[in-house]
This record gives C-alpha cells, structure tokens and sequence, in this order.
C-alpha cells in the first residue's frame, strides 16, 4: 500500500493529468470571470459616481437582480434558460450539444470550450515542468490569472486591479521563501518593472501626444517582477515587444486594420513573462549568448 502511494506520489504522468483535469473546471470558472468580472467593476463604477455626484441611483437605473461570479446561474444569453450541470461539463457538454443551445438551439460560441482546453494544456504543461513542489501549486494560480487578465484585456482593453494587484503581493510574499527569486531581486524587480514601462509611456506621450499603453501593463510587468526577479524583465520586454509589433503588422496586412486602432499589449505581456517563468534561464542564457554577453 505504501509503495502504490509513492508511485502515485511521484509519477509525474499522473499528476499532468490530474491537473489537466482540473485545469478543464477551472478554464470553466475563467470563462466567468473573464465576461463577468467587467461588467461587475463597470456597475462598480456607475455606483461610485452616482454616490460622487450624490445622484440617487435608483432613479435612474431600475433595481437589478445580484450579479457577481456565482449569481445568476449560467444560462443561455439567447433564450436565458438556465444551464443544468449535465450541461455545463467543460467542453465534453459542448461537444454533446453539438455547440448549441439544448433549449433554443442557438449557436454557443466556442470561445468557451477554447479557453477550457487551452487552461488545460499550460496548467499540465506547469505540472510536468515543475513536478510534486510547491512551486506547481503557486505557478498555476499565476498561469490562472495571466490567462484571465489576457482575455479581459483582449475584450475590453482592461487589466483588472482585482486581479493583477493580489497576484504581485503574492510573488513578493514567495520571495521571502525564494520558490522563483530572492526578497531582494522580487523588491528591485516590481520597482523596475513598474517604473520601465511608466518611463516609456510618458517619453511616447511627450514626443505624440498619445497614450501608448495603460497602466494596468506597468503592473503587469512590475506582477513579474515581483515573481521572478528583475533579471528577466530585459527579455519579458524584449519578447513581448517583438511578438506584439509582429502580430500588429500581420493585423494591419491581412486584417486590413487601422494602424491607428489600439492594441492590447497585456496577452503579449503574459505569454513572455509565462515563458519566463518556465523556462527563463534558458531564454536569458540564449539571449545573452546572442548578443555576446
């Protein structure tokens, strides 16, 4: 009995594919999150600023039903039927229903099952790569959050304070263990990151009178700074700088976009600082043999 408990314990296959499967109810959860999360900070807003102008909002807006992450119950945003939990089994209910309402029939968009799979595939990727530590536990909850912060910023061009602002309290907070970097390096690294990308925003606004970025990427990147340290902001910048100018021109080429229309920088952001996170020592050693150092 003991010797199964250590193969269960120590085989790394099993526990990819435990996580996987957890990485599927949670990629449901972040689905969620990802639409409603907006909403909720923007009802929020309205809130504040009618108490600000002392405005009675009730007068002006009818009185809504709760809306948070767990009220109302999915439903259907075509016929409002609610979805059953037969209904909502990550991507294996889609599949069933054929990507369609089992009430009205209506298309279900297959953003959802995407995103399910998609947490699914870096949460086992986390899990093989960091295996049976702590670091796995505290590396998915990061994986989780960049995945919700790139596809809110994506939609709504938004990186949440709700989000972000926790997550970088808690790299600083695992530093004091050292699970991704030094107290130090975690200290110095959520300074620079913020203060880097601050810089750049106000010499690009200086010289066009235009804001080349939000505020919500200075935390993002003083977010990992935070985690790994400030040795590999210089890459994290460097990656991301080059993946979104590359799919910004492809954008404008075939999507016959306006080179005027904002890009979210966040998605691009998360992808390099998530690849740092895995394999970041191999992408400094490269990138410090390329350039000579």
């Amino acid at each position: 009995m003991i010797q199964q408990l250590d193969i269960l314990l120590t085989n790394r296959y099993l526990l990819t594919a435990l996580v996987g499967l957890v990485g599927l109810m949670v990629g449901s959860f972040l689905n969620v999150v990802i639409y409603r999360l907006p909403i909720m900070m923007q009802q929020n807003w309205r809130k504040e600023c009618s108490e600000y102008l002392q405005i009675d909002a009730t007068e002006t807006e009818p009185r809504q039903e709760p809306f948070n992450l767990s009220l109302p119950l999915s439903r259907c945003p075509h016929c409002k039927t609610p979805i059953k939990a037969y209904q909502n089994i990550p991507v294996i209910s889609y599949l069933f229903l054929k990507g369609r309402c089992a009430t009205c029939s209506q298309p279900i968009s297959i953003r959802y099952p995407l995103i399910e799979t998609f947490t699914a595939l870096l949460s086992a990727i986390v899990a093989w790569h960091f295996g049976y530590t702590p670091q796995t536990a505290c590396a998915l909850v990061l994986t989780w959050s960049l995945i919700a912060l790139s596809f809110i910023d994506i939609d709504h061009q938004l990186l949440p304070d709700n989000i972000t602002l926790p997550v970088l309290w808690l790299g600083l907070l695992l530093s004091l263990f050292g699970f991704f970097t030094e107290s130090h390096a975690s200290i110095i690294g959520t300074c620079a990151g913020y203060i880097s990308l601050w810089s750049v925003f106000h010499l690009f606004k200086l010289a066009t009178g235009k804001e080349g970025m939000g505020f919500g990427d200075f935390k993002l990147l003083a977010l990992f700074g935070a985690w790994l340290g400030w040795q590999y902001l210089p890459v994290i910048i460097l990656l991301s700088s080059l993946v979104g100018a590359i799919i910004g021109v492809l954008m404008i080429i075939f999507a016959k976009r306006n080179h005027n229309t904002p890009i979210p920088f966040g998605p691009y952001l998360a992808a390099a600082g998530w690849l740092a996170l895995l394999w970041g020592n191999d992408i400094n050693q490269f990138y410090l043999t390329t350039v000579g150092l």
